[in-house]
């Protein structure tokens, strides 16, 4: 402390002036807390974000719960490391910060699968509809020779007669087993208006818009017709192909 009177500077606790000898002032002590402070008590609480992280991350195929599963649980992560044991549950966020992230991950793939699923779909119809457009023309000319071979019969109205091992009239061998079962590459064939003298050809999707889309039929001229709506509407006025 100063001497007030000379100015001296004097060591702490000094009673008088070292310099003068004026007398100098008590210190007081330092002030006591009056409450002396106590350590935490209770058990610790589960932090409310982890437990949201965890329960977005259940949800994380969705893309915004996984954006939230994943901030949520960071957050969470870092309150709980700075709340000296106030608060808990560090792995329900880690397993939420997971979750999450797989989320984001999986998110592209789906991106991926709802481009290319369409195009292997449109792909394999097209595919589909090439195979029945060529299959018509071997059964016509199937038949064409079938009724050459045996023109007391005229033409088979049966794809099993043309089919088989050949040699008969009811097994003539003209045609592939798979064809004269009627079920080839996701389209069913059968023949219709049949008689020694005329038949129709029918190829139609076996399933609608996800074997093929076009249905595809010709006659003993040989003409091949194709439609978008019915086997019926293709053999009375189906587009030329």
């Amino acid at each position: 402390m100063y001497c007030s009177r000379c100015g001296t500077h004097n060591s702490d606790g000094s009673q008088f002036c070292v310099s003068c000898g004026q007398s100098l002032p008590a210190v007081p002590p330092p002030a006591q807390s009056s409450q002396p402070t106590s350590p935490m008590t209770g058990e610790p609480q589960t932090s409310g974000k982890a437990i949201a992280s965890l329960v977005c991350g259940f949800f994380s195929i969705i893309f915004p719960a996984a954006i939230a599963a994943i901030i949520l649980g960071h957050v969470s992560r870092s309150e709980i490391r700075k709340s000296q044991g106030r608060l808990q549950g560090s792995g329900i966020a880690l397993a939420g910060l997971i979750f999450g992230y797989m989320g984001v991950a999986f998110i592209p793939l789906l991106i991926i699968a709802a481009i290319a699923i369409p195009n292997l779909l449109r792909a394999r119809i097209s595919a589909n509809e090439s195979s029945a457009v060529s299959s018509v023309r071997t059964i016509n000319t199937a038949q064409v020779t079938y009724r050459n071979t045996y023109p007391n019969v005229g033409y088979a109205c049966d794809l099993k007669m043309l089919g088989g091992k050949g040699g008969s009239e009811q097994s003539a061998g003209f045609i592939d087993e798979k064809l004269a079962s009627g079920e080839k590459a996701g389209y069913r064939f059968h023949i219709e208006q049949c008689s020694a003298d005329g038949y129709a050809i029918v190829a139609e999707p076996e399933t609608h818009n996800t074997t093929g889309v076009r249905y595809f039929c010709s006659k003993e001229d040989a003409v091949l017709k194709t439609s978008k709506t019915s086997p019926e509407d293709c053999l009375e006025d189906g587009e030329n192909l």
